[in-house]
């Protein structure tokens, strides 16, 4: 009984206190409101997509465009300039950089939306001009210009060349178009662009079954093109291929509003708002027996 007492006496009597924050730790994770902490995606490996932000400046290009195709004098023109060769070399270096399937990847983060429409319009003053693009038309089969059709009218124009940019734009146009399209100055102008020769080739050759997809009234206004715009992407926020993108273009061919890929609800109300204050602005114009001013009052 001694000896037993004496072996207990010789061992450590000391208490080892656990660590103060081990409590702390655990209930740290937890938020008071019981709500998931902000940090718990990251903690689980689940990567938190940055928010799309609002487009940050206006989109168009800096001449006025006109109703011709470029000739060969206008492309030797072009390559004698060196403040344009430059660009473009600029240009064909930062697609280099990027990988074929980059675009398609993408439409993985927000659809491939890279910017939000604005809420109100482009001020009159800042915003620059939509180039001419040359298609044919359903109607005639004959090639039009947009700069034609566009020209004094208040006209929503839509880029589409898959069929999900196709349903991007409805989105975006739907409520637009359901009151204004019977609008004797309102026009909305669809441009099937294939810069791809084989696959401009191939639509061509469906023009009747793409003609029956689309409403009668809106032949003359759709136009199948081949146009090479891989200098002007940039400048009209075009940055991904395989998106929608629509343009809201006042009666002097400038774009004043612009939205793309998959259509928020306010964006389409915002279109819709624009599209009526520009009507407004140009049947007041008509009724005045003038044309509207470039120095008007901005929105």
């Amino acid at each position: 009984m001694s000896l037993r007492y004496s072996l207990r006496s010789l061992l450590p009597t000391r208490r080892f206190a656990l660590p103060t924050n081990i409590h702390n730790r655990k209930n740290s994770s937890v938020p008071k409101n019981g709500s998931e902490p902000a940090g718990e995606e990251v903690e689980k490996g689940i990567p938190v997509e940055p928010t799309v932000p609002l487009l940050q400046r206006p989109l168009g290009v800096k001449d006025r465009p006109l109703p011709l195709e470029k000739t060969w004098a206008d492309t030797r023109e072009e390559m004698m300039d060196q403040e344009k060769r430059l660009e473009q070399r600029r240009h064909l270096i930062k697609e280099a950089t990027k990988g074929y399937f980059t675009d398609l990847n993408a439409t993985r983060h927000h659809g491939g939306k890279t910017w939000m429409a604005p809420s109100v319009m482009i001020r009159e003053d800042k915003s620059l001009y939509f180039p001419n693009i040359v298609g044919s038309s359903l109607d005639t089969k004959q090639k039009k210009h947009t700069t034609s059709i566009c020209e004094g009218h208040v006209s929503v124009i839509s880029m589409l060349n898959t069929k999900m940019s196709e349903i991007h734009v409805n989105g975006f146009v739907s409520l637009a178009n359901e009151h204004f399209l019977s609008h004797p100055l309102y026009k909305y102008t669809q441009i099937n662009l294939q810069e791809n020769l084989l696959k401009s080739f191939l639509v061509s050759l469906f023009l009747s079954s793409i003609a029956k997809s689309i409403p009668p009234e809106l032949h003359a206004t759709y136009l199948v093109s081949g146009q090479n715009m891989e200098y002007v992407r940039e400048q009209l926020g075009m940055v991904n291929k395989h998106v929608g993108y629509v343009y809201l273009v006042d009666e002097n061919l400038k774009i004043r509003w612009a939205g793309c890929a998959d259509a928020k609800t306010e964006e389409t109300d915002a279109l819709y708002r624009c599209v009526g204050v520009l009507l407004n602005r140009l049947e007041k114009s008509k009724k005045a027996g003038g044309t509207t001013s470039t120095l008007q009052k901005p929105v």
